[in-house]
Parts: structure tokens; C-alpha cells; sequence
């Protein structure tokens, strides 16, 4: 079903791309202030990458690992195998059988793991008196995962991972957004295009050997960053990721995959009745990549589109014109490509049309004009809130530090990413808005409540 010709919004946006921009007086950027996560790094005989995050502010200590993988290395027809292992992961392994979680919730523990496209991560914090207990888990199953492997251990986690996508997308209202959209952003057979949980049929598919394999090209110590962040004697955690991680071999170079170009050349407008409780809108763009120029210029756009009761999208939408319930505007950062989404919800009486026709001409407003400083300004004041905020736990030093040395190669970035931010100008960003935001070259998304199934007359 083809969408109503939205012509006065979409006329103003072409327009708006074709003229040349009004810039803002240029601004200088500011020098970033001295940032740092005090720490060591140095590499194992095995390749692992150790980095060492000494904070005595509680006794704690943080044990974070990441392995270079995520569901965009998985092989076409086997799907889902990452997130598949953040499950078997807390089965069992040669030396501790049973239960992953039962030893390290007896003292304290907070454990978890989470999959994304681009890597995986496990971590624990433990009381600083059982960081002991915490390597020898985490090198156990790195080490030794497979002798406890067994066909009964990974149908049962089969089973749960397939039911966990019914109750995360085809149950749950909205939930299969994400697998639309990112179908329709990414062509078959690029490393984006099935969501991280992967498909049912992969999933049934799993052999024994397959997940074996995977594990053993994946899960390895020349593939991995172990960083530990808290109350700890470097001397005494050097010792004893030596004593835990040191005889785990080191395997095959793992060949990540590092470079998936994509682009669209049209608009895709797909439409979708499904078990929901109002009509929404989700309108995506294929935008510059994690770290690359851009990158940050997107995270200020959606600040000063979507932020805060005075932002372009919620003031024009919500308070002025009255038809969306709520709007949102993100940039998702990824390793291979970036998406930039934005998301709103009708009013009452109000159709998913109208919010794309209301934010196509405020788009177009930001194309033709570009942002103020003043916007710009407390974008970026947002935008390092949220940054200094996620250093203040030890939790979220180490896992910054993973995430730089993992995606980037470097755990001292995080002067260089600040910076990225405080260079952002009113100019860089109308640029950005003008290269990215393009009316052609987007996924819009309706959503909308199933009919009422027509009730039967009484006799």
C-alpha cells in the first residue's frame, strides 16, 4: 500500500538539500578538559589484552570481559550464535559444572552479559576479597567451556534463546520494530541486516559441531580484553590473571569483520498492522559510523531535534501542533555502519502521515537554516552529562575501557572521543544534518493497531 503524497513537506525538504546553507558565525571549539581512567595495559603470552584500573574508592573490584564478536561474524544460515553463547556461557564448565551464577551471588556478586552486532561482554563485580573466585570463573569458561558442553545443555539453551525472541519481538508490542527496520536498512546477507538474537530456523538448525566451531573461532584469549577496575594489589591481579588466564593456548587470529558498505537509494515506506496500542512512526537513515567524522554531529542532532520540552521535534509535535503523544531521536552507534532513528507516537484522532509530514518540515527547516549555537550549546552540555556520569562507577570505567581497546584498539581514547564533541560547531552539524538526513534515502516505518475483529450479532 503506497503512502499519501506528503508534497508541501517533501517539496521543502528537497528544497532545503538543494539550496546552499545559512551557517551560524563560526564558533571556536573548546579545548577538551584533561580526562582520563588512570590504568596499565599489557598483554599475556596468549595474546589476551589485560588492562589494570586501580580505584580504592570501595572495596570492590569489577571484572569486565569482552570478546571481539558479535552477531555481524556470524556466517549466513547461523545466526544468533553470539547472543546463543551469552546463554551456554553461564552453564557450566570443565572445572565448575553447574550453575554459573550459584558460587558468585553467595558473596555478593552482580553478573550479567550482554551480545550487541559488533561484541560480546561478561563481567562480575565481586567483594575485592573474591576477585580469586571471579578470574577463576571467567577463565574457566573461556578455557574450558567445551568438555561440558553436551547436546542436552545446548537444546535446552536452544529452546530458551528461541523463546526469548517470541517474548522480546513477536510477543511484545512494537518488539518486531527492530528486526523491520533493520531488514529493510541493510540488504540479505549484510552482517546488519538480522537482528543479534538471530532467526528461529538458525537457531533450530544448530548443531553440536557448528557451536563448537564457533566457539573455538571466537572465544579465545588472542580475542579478548580482560579488564579489571576496583580495590586490588596490581602485583596480586597480575599474579593471578597469570595463574588463571596464562595456560588457556592461544588460538587462530580471528578475522573480524571490519568493512560491510551499505546505502539506500530510495525511500522504503513499510506499513505494519500488529497487536499495539497506538499508531507510531519510525523514520531511519543510514548515518556515519561509530567514531568516524559525523558520528558525533548525529548525537547533537538528536539532542536538539528530540530533547527536552523546548527541542525542535517535541515543541512542533507535542506542545504546538498537538499530534504526537511523545517523540524520540537517537543516534545508534555501530562498528560497521551507524542508523539515526527517529521515533514518535500519534495522538488521539492523529495519523502516523501527519507525524511524518510535521517532522519532514522541521527537518527541512534544519536543512535550509542549520542549528543555532544556542542549540548546539546545550546539546552538547547534554551529551557530557551522560558522558561524565557513566565514569563515575567503577562498572563504567572498566567497561569504557573494553569498549576503546575492543573497537578501537586503544583504552586511552577517551580524551580523543571527548574531544570529538567539543569540536562539534554549528557548522559541522548542519553539514552532517545536510549529508545524512536525506529525503530518498531513508526506512519510514508505520505501525499500527490491528482492526477490532468484528464482534457477532446476538440471535
Amino acid at each position: 500500500m503506497n503512502p499519501p503524497l506528503r508534497a508541501p513537506a517533501l517539496a521543502l525538504l528537497l528544497a532545503a538539500v538543494a539550496c546552499g546553507p545559512k551557517a551560524p558565525p563560526p564558533v571556536a571549539a573548546a579545548a577538551a578538559p584533561d580526562v582520563s581512567i588512570p590504568h596499565e595495559r599489557y598483554e599475556l603470552e596468549n595474546g589476551l589484552d589485560v588492562i589494570l584500573a586501580e580505584d580504592h574508592s570501595v572495596p570492590f573490584v569489577w571484572v569486565n570481559l569482552w570478546y571481539a564478536v558479535g552477531s555481524k561474524d556470524e556466517k549466513e544460515g547461523r545466526t544468533g550464535f553470539a547472543h546463543l553463547f551469552e546463554h551456554l556461557m553461564f552453564q557450566g564448565s570443565e572445572h565448575y559444572n553447574d550453575d554459573y551464577f550459584k558460587p558468585l551471588q553467595a558473596v555478593g556478586a552482580r553478573i550479567n552479559g550482554t551480545t550487541s552486532f559488533d561484541r560480546t561482554n561478561y563481567f562480575e563485580g565481586v567483594p575485592a576479597e573474591h576477585l580469586p573466585l571471579a578470574l577463576f570463573m571467567e577463565s574457566d569458561r573461556m578455557g574450558w567451556l567445551l568438555p561440558a558442553l553436551t547436546e542436552d545443555r545446548l537444546q535446552n539453551q536452544k529452546d530458551v534463546v528461541r523463546n526469548e525472541r517470541r517474548q522480546r519481538y513477536e510477543n511484545r508490542p512494537y518488539g518486531m520494530v527492530w528486526v523491520w527496520l533493520f531488514e529493510n536498512l541493510y540488504p540479505a546477507g549484510h552482517p546488519y541486516h538480522v537482528p543479534t538474537i538471530g532467526k528461529h530456523e538458525d537457531l533450530e538448525a544448530a548443531t553440536l559441531a557448528d557451536t563448537r566451531e564457533f566457539f573455538e573461532t571466537w572465544y579465545l584469549p588472542n580475542n579478548a580484553t580482560l579488564t579489571l577496575a576496583g580495590d586490588f594489589d596490581p602485583a596480586e591481579a597480575k599474579a593471578l590473571v597469570e595463574k588463571y588466564f596464562g595456560p588457556i593456548p592461544r588460538g587462530p587470529d580471528a578475522q573480524w569483520v571490519t568493512d560491510a558498505p551499505a546505502s539506500l537509494s530510495e525511500e522504503k515506506v513499510v506499513r505494519h498492522e500488529s497487536q499495539v496500542p497506538h499508531d507510531k512512526v519510525w523514520i531511519a537513515w543510514l548515518s556515519p559510523k561509530m567514531y568516524a567524522p559525523g558520528d558525533a554531529e548525529m548525537d547533537i542532532i538528536s539532542g536538539l531535534l528530540a530533547e527536552g520540552k523546548d527541542s525542535r521535534l517535541y515543541k512542533a509535535l507535542v506542545k504546538d501542533q498537538q499530534i504526537a503523544k511523545d517523540v524520540q531521536a537517537f543516534q545508534y552507534s555501530a562498528f560497521l555502519q551507524s542508523q539515526f532513528i527517529i521515533e514518535a507516537t500519534a495522538a488521539e484522532g492523529h495519523s502516523t502521515d501527519e507525524l511524518v509530514a510535521a517532522i519532514d518540515a522541521e527537518i527541512a527547516s534544519l536543512l535550509a537554516n542549520g542549528p543555532s549555537v544556542e542549540e548546539v550549546e546545550l546539546a552538547r552540555t547534554s551529551w557530557e552529562v551522560r558522558f561524565f556520569e557513566g565514569l563515575q562507577s567503577i562498572s563504567g570505567k572498566a567497561n569504557q575501557l573494553s569498549s576503546y581497546n575492543t573497537l578501537v584498539g586503544r583504552p586511552d581514547f577517551i580524551q580523543e572521543d571527548l574531544q570529538r564533541y567539543l569540536d562539534v560547531s554549528p557548522q559541522g552539524v548542519h553539514a552532517a544534518a545536510r549529508a545524512t538526513l536525506l529525503p530518498g534515502k531513508r526506512v519510514v516505518l508505520h505501525v499500527v493497531p490491528e482492526p477490532a475483529a468484528p464482534q457477532a450479532e446476538k440471535p
